[in-house]
């Protein structure tokens, strides 16, 4: 497509292969000069202004013009642009593992600190991160242990992209019978591709969350939940399990006990013990629930395999949970997902949400015309401050599946919102890129529930990345503890759930109607369905995470299939390894997947203490969590800013309550 001029944009998505390789290269040199001249000023000679603003000033161009590069690999439709993209993101990556070992750099940093210069409270932030980071990479120790670490580095960066890789270009497609997909609605069906008189099955989410949660046929079921926890099993096992042998080298080289200590320690959890913690308290508190549950799901299977006289084997599978907890549900609570869906057309929702965004948070968006994209399905959208009218950004949305399209739903920041070398401001650009259901020849796209949580939650990362005020590119947008990263979005995913938000982003697809009364009191009500199998879930996940990461080797599918027989209580399916399709392992969530959680503590306390209180549209108080949670970035430490937006120090009451707990439980 052709380049579009728009304000404030220098790029473009229409590279060629040859293109990318260029301007990697170019990046790379341009780069290394700076990193040059840095390292090589005499330490009576590094100041502030020859040290800090030049390396501040090289990455918010080197960041916009990676993301740029390395963008590509998770959405382009040309398969030779998404494998230059990989291997630009191999070079760089590697290129970022020898800048961040340059002891000359590291050196001047330190001079540079150790003078006491006069400096912007923010620019002393920056410094001292840096110089942290250095000594995280081993810069303060032997010239042997450096290079030790700078050669893991570069292995493990090549490994992620790899593993990550493997994700994507996953294409397995099962083939079934119609009979065999007794359960699903005709819609469903009817999108489906044929072939020899059989329905072609992607592991897509698209595909694979309907036919778990709907497909009578436990045969079905149990082929696609097999197939589906089996992804990239050959490939990615091997690689994870490198991964982890090589975060334990590198952490013990750099005197951690372990790979865990070494990611929280920069986290707000602190340390690994804190984090293990809170992950077997919660799993000691949600226990009686999740057995309540499960004994509900047991006592469902029964009486529908006497009912249709089907063999009884007296156990929940893997491939029988979301099925049941559907069911429940629908009874329970009665909720039938399926009618409900017919309330939430994508076009809708859409409109909606940014509505909603745009009055919460004091912004105007407007479409572009002529939009900068890679495809034609990507709108983009420019964002101003809604009382200044000032230009702040643009973000781009990506929503339908494609062939080699990155397989989950996620936020990319593409341009930090910072301070530029000339003193002007850069504005923030990110995408959501997802992967809703495309429109059907005969209705347009329909969201369940659970996708317009996604939608809603994944643009709240969006928002953080727009909304940002940092001036310096380390600080933009989500930059924060990973462990609090997701709390500004899992708070906002709390409109979904809310009688008003719910009413403005729905309407019948066929005659405009309103979601009766009834539905959406049951789908309120529904929120606490299941709720201690899936944080038991969640938890296992995290313990996982933290099992392996505290280890010299890991066996993970044997250490899978124990974590959730004892967590869960449910058995992984026989001769499958999800851990090979978890992505969070290999995409900078080693060792704080618990983060979702962690974060998910404070997500709650500042919605019910503050919206929840005081108007979930008062525009008052979003304008407020806008600028003290979303403005400053990774400029403070997260649990500055959340107890400054609440007037006190953060509790866990509201997180336990979400829970179906109580606080003193």
């Amino acid at each position: 497509m052709p380049a579009k001029c728009l304000d404030g944009i220098s790029f473009h998505w229409n590279h060629t292969k040859c293109d990318i390789e260029k301007d990697t290269s170019d990046l790379i040199e341009k780069s290394r000069k700076v990193y040059d001249s840095i390292g090589g000023l005499d330490k009576n000679d590094a100041s502030y202004k020859n040290v800090v603003t030049v390396l501040a000033n090289s990455q918010y161009e080197y960041d916009m013009k990676r993301n740029v590069l390395d963008f590509p690999q998770h959405v382009s439709p040309d398969k030779e642009i998404r494998a230059a993209s990989t291997e630009a993101d191999k070079k760089l990556s590697a290129f970022e593992v020898e800048m961040s070992m340059r002891k000359d750099v590291f050196d001047n940093l330190v001079a540079c600190l150790e003078k006491g210069e006069e400096m912007p409270p923010e620019g002393k932030r920056f410094l001292e991160k840096l110089i942290k980071y250095g000594k995280r990479n081993g810069l303060h120790l032997s010239p042997e242990i450096q290079d030790k670490v700078k050669a893991i580095k570069k292995r493990m960066s090549d490994l992620s992209i790899d593993f990550n890789k493997n994700i994507n270009e996953e294409n397995t497609i099962l083939e079934f019978t119609e009979e065999e997909l007794a359960g699903l609605p005709s819609d469903f069906i009817s999108s489906l591709e044929k072939a020899d008189g059989k329905l072609k099955v992607s592991l897509k989410y698209p595909h694979y969350f309907p036919i778990m949660k709907k497909a009578s046929n436990a045969e079905t079921r149990k082929r696609m939940e097999a197939a589906f926890s089996s992804r990239c099993m050959e490939e990615n096992t091997p690689i994870l399990e490198e991964l982890v042998e090589l975060r334990a080298k590198m952490a013990s080289l750099l005197g951690y006990p372990t790979h865990a200590a070494y990611v929280t320690e920069m986290r707000m959890a602190k340390t690994g013990e804190n984090v293990a913690k809170f992950l077997a308290d919660l799993a000691q508190k949600l226990d009686p629930l999740g057995e309540k549950e499960l004994s509900e799901l047991l006592g469902l299977k029964k009486a529908e395999c006497e009912k249709n006289q089907w063999k009884f084997d007296g156990k929940v599978n893997m491939w029988d949970l979301k099925y049941y907890m559907r069911i429940v549900e629908e009874t329970r609570y009665s909720v039938d997902h399926n009618k409900l869906k017919e309330y939430f057309p994508l076009t809708v929702v859409t409109k909606g949400l940014l509505d909603m965004y745009q009055e919460l948070l004091c912004l105007e968006f407007s479409e572009m015309s002529e939009p900068n994209v890679w495809h034609e399905d990507v709108t983009m959208f420019s964002v101003r401050d809604q009382e200044t009218k000032e230009l702040i950004g643009y973000f781009y949305l990506d929503l339908f599946p494609r062939e080699g399209k990155f397989s989950h739903a996620a936020c990319f920041g593409i341009q930090p919102g910072c301070l530029k070398s000339d003193g002007t401001r850069q504005l923030a650009v990110a995408a959501m890129v997802a992967n809703l259901p495309k429109p059907s020849q005969d209705r347009p796209s329909l969201l369940t529930h659970d996708e317009v949580e996604t939608f809603f939650h994944e643009f709240g990362h969006v928002m953080h990345q727009i909304c940002a005020k940092a001036d310096f590119a380390l600080f933009s947008g989500t930059h924060v503890e990973r462990d609090f990263v997701e709390a500004p979005s899992q708070m906002l995913e709390n409109w979904c759930w809310e009688k008003v938000p719910l009413l403005r982003m729905s309407k019948h697809f066929k005659d405009g109607s309103a979601i009766p009364d009834e539905i959406l009191e049951k789908l309120l009500n529904s929120r606490l369905a299941n709720a201690g199998l899936f944080n038991l879930r969640q938890i296992t996940l995290g313990t996982f995470d933290q099992t392996i990461h505290t280890r010299e080797k890991a066996d993970t599918k044997k250490i899978f299939t124990e974590t959730a027989e004892r967590i869960m209580k449910v058995p992984a399916s026989e001769g499958t390894n999800m851990s090979a399709s978890f992505g969070h392992l290999a995409g900078g969530y080693d060792a704080q997947y618990y983060g979702y959680l962690w974060s998910e503590v404070y997500s709650m306390d500042m919605f019910h203490s503050r919206f929840k209180k005081e108007g979930i549209m008062n525009s008052k108080v979003g304008k407020d969590y806008r600028e003290k949670i979303l403005q400053p970035g990774g400029t403070v430490d997260a649990i500055e800013m959340v107890t400054k937006f609440l007037g006190r120090e953060p509790k866990q009451d509201a997180f336990l309550i979400s829970k179906g707990l109580t606080p003193s439980s």
